[in-house]
């Protein structure tokens, strides 16, 4: 008994584990940070801030000596010059040689000091360029999220409008059997009812669908069984519309990585403009190399008349390598005369870059002046428009319930009575659109002034 109860309780416990998986509903700081941590974009822009570290060392190994090393072994058949004795021989001989450099720039028209603080800048852009990529993403889902929250209140209103219309097919019935009503208003209730069938088929679809965008830029896969909390309220909570235009466009300078990115290219631009003038500029390097040789030929012995006796053998290995070893080191200048105009080309493009880093500047900031003002004023409209379909909605309430009663009555026919719910539903529609697209844009007017989409 007591093993089938433990068996019993593992099973409860697998079960409602698995239910809670099914029935877990995503809330919009969990698909946000989801599809940062996920979307295919932001690896790759992640990806870049790496070459730009990358290329951080390659500045900073500018500064580092170079050291080369070489090593040769050859074999010479004929009439050779010996390399240790000097004189032709008819011979096969075998020598090696070995050697060694080291460079290190002295002066290089502080080229390697700009390409580093370029470098540092790169990593810079390269950082902001992620964040943007984040900030996007994270608008993209917002407004995704809000998508499916609208499609799911629209299913529910579509829903509702269906279970009234159903009771009204009752009351319907009852009415005519009654004569209070023809039957003509019977068979209008009915076509009415099938549309309802056909509204909610197609606020079914259009859920799914923003499920299935939502989850896609999340990369889930299962998106059949993605849901999303009903906790969205459509309200100003940070009281953002209380701030004035020119205050939001103040704080959204000092914070919108647009505008951030651009500054940052500028002075790439300027670093690439310091680095092509010092081509202009006079080099400086210091140099040490180190060689060294040893030849396997046998050593021809000559009488005091120079006619060859004999022949010993050469000397050890690292006898001879420690007696023809040379070294030599020194300092190169070098001095740009004339380079088919190539240094003066490159400071003519870097200047022009310069320029149009220069615009881009201030064209962000002419956007961005448009932005906020442009998002200021539709968040406004957007709130005017809600509170606007708030009354319209009460209004066309109040006008379908007197309907209903007029036709309950038999004072109004059923073509009336439709009219009427259809305004009705209108309403409903419109009640839900404003609201939804008041959030967002309050939302895009907070991510102005700096307030971020989630707050971690």
């Amino acid at each position: 008994m007591k093993k089938n109860s433990c068996i019993s309780l593992v099973l409860i416990f697998i079960f409602s584990l698995s239910a809670q998986a099914q029935t877990k509903k995503w809330s919009l700081e969990e698909c946000v940070n989801y599809a940062i941590q996920n979307n295919i974009t932001i690896k790759q822009t992640e990806l870049d801030t790496k070459t730009a570290l990358i290329d951080k060392k390659g500045a900073i190994g500018n500064f580092l000596p170079s050291l080369n090393a070489n090593a040769s072994h050859s074999w010479n058949i004929g009439l050779n010059q010996d390399i240790t004795t000097g004189l032709l021989q008819n011979q096969t001989t075998q020598f090696t040689s070995a050697g060694a450099s080291v460079g290190i720039d002295i002066y290089k028209g502080l080229q390697n000091q700009n390409t580093l603080r370029k470098a540092n800048l790169s990593i810079v852009a390269a950082k902001y360029q992620l964040l943007k990529i984040q900030e996007d993403i994270a608008l993209n889902v917002a407004n995704a999220f809000l998508q499916v929250l609208f499609n799911k209140e629209n299913l529910k209103v579509q829903n509702e409008q269906r279970s009234i219309n159903e009771k009204q097919l009752s009351r319907s019935e009852e009415l005519v059997k009654a004569g209070t009503i023809p039957r003509g208003d019977l068979l209008d209730v009915k076509a009415t009812l099938a549309s309802d069938n056909q509204k909610v088929i197609t606020a079914e679809n259009a859920l799914l669908i923003s499920k299935l965008s939502l989850a896609q830029l999340l990369q889930l896969k299962d998106f059949e069984n993605f849901d999303v909390v009903d906790d969205t309220m459509a309200k100003d909570e940070n009281n953002i519309l209380s701030q004035t235009p020119v205050t939001i466009y103040d704080k959204a300078k000092e914070n919108r990585t647009d505008l951030k990115i651009a500054e940052t290219n500028l002075e790439i631009a300027q670093k690439n403009l310091a680095i092509a003038k010092g081509g202009f500029q006079p080099t400086l390097q210091g140099f040490y190399n180190f060689s060294s040789r040893i030849s396997y030929a046998d050593i021809p012995l000559r009488d005091v008349n120079g006619a060859i006796i004999g022949t010993q053998s050469p000397p050890p290995f690292f006898d001879q390598f420690n007696t023809n070893k040379g070294q030599s080191f020194g300092a190169q200048l070098s001095i740009p005369i004339f380079n088919g105009f190539s240094a003066r080309n490159n400071v003519e493009r870097s200047k022009v870059n310069l320029e149009k880093s220069k615009i881009a500047v201030e064209q962000q900031i002419l956007d961005l002046q448009r932005n906020v003002y442009t998002a200021f004023t539709d968040a406004k409209g957007a709130l005017k428009a809600h509170e606007s379909a708030l009354v319209a909605l009460e209004s066309r309430q109040e006008s379908y319930n007197y309907a209903k009663e007029k036709f309950d009555v038999g004072l109004m026919n059923s073509f009336d009575l439709n009219q009427s719910q259809t305004l009705l539903s209108n309403a409903q529609s419109d009640v839900l659109r404003s609201k939804y697209d008041y959030i967002f844009k309050i939302k895009i007017l907070e991510f102005y002034f700096g307030i971020p989409i989630i707050k971690n």
